[in-house]
């Protein structure tokens, strides 16, 4: 593999807290001299399909920052290994450019690499925030904003792990 990484911000920065992950990608970036040498970052926001086509250009980790809703307290910040996630679309599944969540995503891209012979990413992690409000408006909640620099610490531990990591090695978090 590459031993290249990409970090994606995804998320609707007009619906409050899913702008989460383009708000934390930013500020990741303001750190690009603290990154290891092959990282990259990434505003993705709703483009998902450039998501997946951008992929194809060969990572060995994909690290997606997005708004998670798993039933904590807002701005709980949770670390999941996607990796074994969106092999395949679920039957009868119709891909929209406009509503691709990152499993619809990774579908896709194992659609799209199964027809190119590209590889996807060996590893796949999701930061994400516990969002307090999804409705319409610009600007994250008190709750994700206050996640969003113990995320940058997070993502940033992460690269710098997975960079440490031999190629065949199990990366826990």
């Amino acid at each position: 593999m590459s031993g290249r990484t990409l970090v994606a911000g995804i998320g609707n920065v007009f619906l409050g807290d899913d702008g989460f992950g383009v708000e934390a990608v930013r500020r990741l970036a303001e750190h690009a001299a603290d990154l290891p040498e092959g990282v990259e970052t990434a505003d993705v926001g709703v483009r998902g399909v450039h998501l997946a086509y951008r992929l194809l250009d060969g990572y060995d980790t994909l690290v997606l920052m997005d708004a998670t809703a798993r039933g904590g307290e807002p701005g709980t910040l949770y670390l999941i290994d996607a990796t074994a996630t969106g092999d395949a679309a679920p039957p009868g599944t119709v891909l929209d450019a406009h509503r691709m969540t990152p499993d619809t995503v990774l579908a896709l891209l194992g659609t799209l690499c199964a027809g190119t012979g590209a590889a996807p990413p060996r590893r796949i992690w999701v930061v994400g925030c516990e969002p307090a409000c999804l409705d319409e408006g610009i600007g994250l909640s008190p709750q994700a904003a206050a996640a969003v620099p113990e995320a940058v610490r997070t993502v940033l531990d992460l690269v710098h792990r997975t960079h440490e990591q031999t190629p065949d090695s199990d990366l826990v978090p």
